[in-house]
């Protein structure tokens, strides 16, 4: 397993990150802790996590299920980069959501307690709060910095500018800021070329794409599938508006006997920007198998083709659609 530097820090974390959205609500607490064991086997030691996990089960309690595996040997905590999230609705409270300094230390908290640790190693902020000024966002992550509880603060789903005006709150506050950046990113979604991730690559901000099998439709879709979300109503209808696409992407995918899975996530990896791509396994087999993808080069001749069945932007702002 390669390891790579979180973005300008000195941190290293591995190519792939375990994901764990579905522990709890699509795979057994049993089977998410051997997922977990086996991405300690195979060198992944970044996990990512948040608090709001749990679907119908509740949230908090996909880090229910992540506190009582590093319970269970605490040797195990050290081995892990441990990244979790703050921002969604943990409560009917009004202030039990989104970034106000009262919410982020009640949420940080509440994380430790479920989590089962002294401390998160990346504390992401889930979602941008257009409500929440920066010097109270900041200064509730710096205290809760100093405190020991949390490490680096980290950005999910932030617009290019939202990550620009994070940069330069921190330095006025000479502080480290945001190291890393958690946005959507596949083949079928490509929105962040523009301006996402040049930005990041101007500040040193760390890329970890979520969703980089395009939840399940990159994943061979058009084979029927019995179980787990890719039976979703939202991803069949998406698979009938996208068929043509699809069949041109599996048919290649043939033509060069790899798993569509494998090729959608070894062309993220292939973006030198990226540093983890966060994967979702529901068993430990699935796990095994995006491991092996680190192994992976796609050919300049089928990034093309990739690029002629799923196109980008073309270039990034402005240059993508001025001159």
């Amino acid at each position: 397993m390669e390891h790579k530097f979180l973005g300008r820090t000195g941190l290293k974390v591995s190519s792939i990150c375990l994901g764990t959205m579905n522990f709890g609500p699509f795979t057994s607490e049993e089977d998410s802790k051997a997922i977990m064991n086996k991405a300690l086997e195979l060198d992944i030691n970044f996990f990512d996590t948040a608090n709001v996990y749990g679907a119908e089960k509740g949230v908090g309690v996909t880090e229910e299920i992540l506190g009582r595996w590093f319970d269970e040997d605490k040797s195990r905590r050290d081995k892990v980069v441990l990244a979790t999230k703050v921002f969604g609705k943990m409560g009917e409270g009004i202030n039990d959501k989104k970034l106000s300094a009262y919410h982020i230390k009640k949420a940080c908290e509440d994380s430790l307690r479920r989590l089962k640790t002294d401390h998160i190693d990346l504390y992401q902020m889930h979602h941008v709060d257009r409500d929440a000024p920066w010097d109270e966002i900041y200064q509730a992550m710096d205290q809760l910095i100093q405190e020991g509880k949390v490490i680096y603060i980290g950005s999910s789903n932030f617009a290019a500018w939202n990550i620009t005006e994070a940069v330069y709150k921190a330095k006025e506050r000479h502080s480290l800021g945001i190291v890393s950046e958690q946005s959507i990113y596949s083949l079928r979604n490509r929105h962040i070329e523009l301006e996402v991730l040049p930005a990041c690559k101007a500040f040193g901000i760390g890329v970890i794409p979520w969703s980089p099998l395009a939840g399940g439709l990159l994943c061979g879709v058009l084979e029927k599938a019995s179980e787990g979300r890719r039976t979703r109503e939202a991803l069949q209808k998406s698979v009938e508006k996208l068929k043509p696409q699809i069949e041109q992407y599996e048919a290649l995918c043939k033509e060069i006997n790899l798993k569509p899975a494998d090729v959608a996530l070894a062309w993220v990896m292939n973006n030198p920007v990226i540093t983890s791509p966060i994967v979702g396994p529901r068993t430990v087999e699935q796990l095994e198998e995006n491991a092996r993808v680190v192994d992976i080069r796609l050919s300049e001749d089928t990034l093309k083709k990739l690029d002629e069945i799923w196109p980008g932007p073309g270039n990034q702002a402005p240059e993508a659609y001025a001159w």
